[in-house]
């Protein structure tokens, strides 16, 4: 007697299965609360990492002040000012540290039915967002606040010596950095919409002039200061980073049928 060569059905993983059926309402909730635990658990993790370098990082985010104004100590007024801003520090650092993880599971559960072919892009999206985003960090530390602290901290300052707010300070610090990170991932988003179907790269194209206003407005909103250079400094990359995701969404978009 011979064995059957042919070999038995695996059992469907969960992901599997959700690729498979079209979900109820009550499926997509459970969906949507099982990644939002898991992006939770990563960006915990990272604040629980952070939070013992929080000190250092706070000192790190000292030093573009103290070089365009010598001398100059940040205080704290309020007695839980100081502990405030070292969990705020705290807590920039874990969303940082588990980006990955925010990434992965938001991407997850927006392209539920992927093929096994597919989940390579998602793995590429994954990394390719979290290096986009560290890279507007990184911009907006070395290029971007290094003038921005200049014309603040040294405009007429014959009438008042600067005389900082630890909370103050690394607020609006913290707010730069994260959100020229966030607008860093303009590829990612414009290839991800191109590869659901919602735009083509003609579109992209011929949307070119709202790109450039759109990216004057977010410089406009995420710079501490009002001066044009440093809000041409940040919108400039957002310019170009945004023509980089037509490039990408030529690659990534669905293929149509041939006509017959």
């Amino acid at each position: 007697m011979t064995r059957s060569s042919t070999a038995e059905p695996t059992a469907p993983t969960p992901d599997e299965e959700r690729g498979d059926k079209n979900l109820t309402i009550v499926e997509h909730l459970k969906e949507l609360r099982y990644r939002v635990m898991m992006a939770s658990i990563g960006v915990v993790l990272g604040l629980v990492i952070s939070a013992f370098f929080a000190a250092d990082f706070i000192l790190w985010l000292e030093e573009p002040a103290k070089e365009q104004h010598p001398g100059l100590q940040l205080q704290f007024i309020e007695p839980f000012e100081n502990f405030v801003t070292y969990f705020r520090v705290a807590l920039l650092g874990g969303l940082i540290l588990g980006m990955p993880m925010i990434v992965y599971h938001g991407l997850r559960f927006v392209t539920p039915a992927l093929h096994p072919t597919e989940r390579k892009w998602l793995y590429g999206t994954v990394v390719g967002a979290t290096l986009l985003f560290l890279s507007g960090v990184a911009f907006a530390y070395y290029i971007a606040l290094p003038p921005a602290l200049d014309f603040l901290l040294n405009f007429n300052n014959d009438l008042a010596e600067p005389n900082l707010r630890i909370g103050s300070y690394v607020d609006f610090v913290t707010r730069l950095l994260f959100w020229t990170g966030v607008s860093f991932e303009t590829p990612m988003i414009v290839m991800f919409l191109a590869r659901v179907g919602l735009v083509s790269p003609a579109q992209l194209i011929r949307w070119w002039r709202l790109s450039i206003v759109a990216a004057f407005i977010v410089a406009a909103i995420v710079t501490p200061s009002i001066d044009p250079i440093t809000q041409s400094l940040v919108a400039g990359p957002i310019i170009v980073l945004y023509f980089f995701g037509i490039g990408l969404a030529v690659i990534v978009q669905p293929k149509r049928p041939p006509k017959p």
